[in-house]
């Protein structure tokens, strides 16, 4: 049973999401401010964090960058409808996905689900599981959730991993954001949805350039980015 740690200060709503949450058949836990958030996220028995933005004593974005800090525990924030600078922040932080309030449970319960589905330690139907995929000189263990690069191990969050990972298998080629939003966040992208883009770019600056400047990643306008095999 996967273990989910809410952190919101409102205590009615994260009562009722609990009771949801179990019903589909986890296991929730609740906090109502950042300082405990960070302390229970880090204790290594949750599976997720759900962190709502707007809370007492450590807000929610600077929860999550100390939980970043520390852990690539897979971490779903709660944003203010509208808010694009929490959310761009956030993603930028390290969160794996925003929910905007209010939100329904069942939809909440869904992006959990994504984000766990994504984060399951199950090979990749193409390659065996002992084997890496390969690009140039990035490897993926997808099964050990493990990237090296020119062979020092990559420090990326799970969706940075996922993202890397469908780019790493089209190598070479353009992939289309509404690919990369489906199987990598796990929903369909939404129009002025800006979560790729931050994802990518993290991923960019954690992978440097190459010798003539240009990033590993390309955008190609218009229909998507790839991964460039050298």
């Amino acid at each position: 049973m996967s273990k989910v740690l809410l952190v919101d200060d409102d205590v009615e709503l994260v009562s009722m999401l609990r009771e949801y949450i179990e019903q589909e058949g986890f296991s929730a836990d609740c906090v109502h401010d950042g300082e405990a958030g960070v302390n229970a996220a880090l204790s290594g028995a949750y599976a997720i964090v759900v962190l709502d933005v707007m809370m007492p004593r450590v807000g929610g974005i600077e929860a999550l960058r100390r939980i970043r800090a520390q852990s690539e525990i897979p971490v779903l924030m709660l944003t203010a409808r509208g808010d694009d600078v929490d959310r761009i922040v956030g993603l930028e932080l390290g969160a794996d996905d925003y929910v905007p309030k209010p939100c329904t449970p069942r939809e909440l319960v869904a992006r959990i689900r994504a984000i766990l589905r994504r984060t399951q330690d199950t090979p990749a139907p193409q390659v065996a599981a002992h084997e890496p995929v390969v690009a140039g000189p990035l490897q993926m263990w997808p099964q050990r959730r493990r990237a090296e690069w020119y062979g020092n191990v990559l420090d990326l969050t799970s969706t940075e991993f996922n993202l890397l990972e469908l780019l790493a298998r089209s190598a070479g080629r353009v992939v289309n954001k509404g690919d990369l939003s489906e199987q990598g966040l796990g929903r369909p992208l939404a129009r002025f949805d800006r979560s790729i883009d931050v994802h990518l770019s993290s991923i960019r600056h954690k992978l440097g350039s190459r010798e003539d400047g240009r990033p590993w990643i390309e955008t190609v306008r218009g229909q998507g980015y790839q991964l460039v095999r050298e």
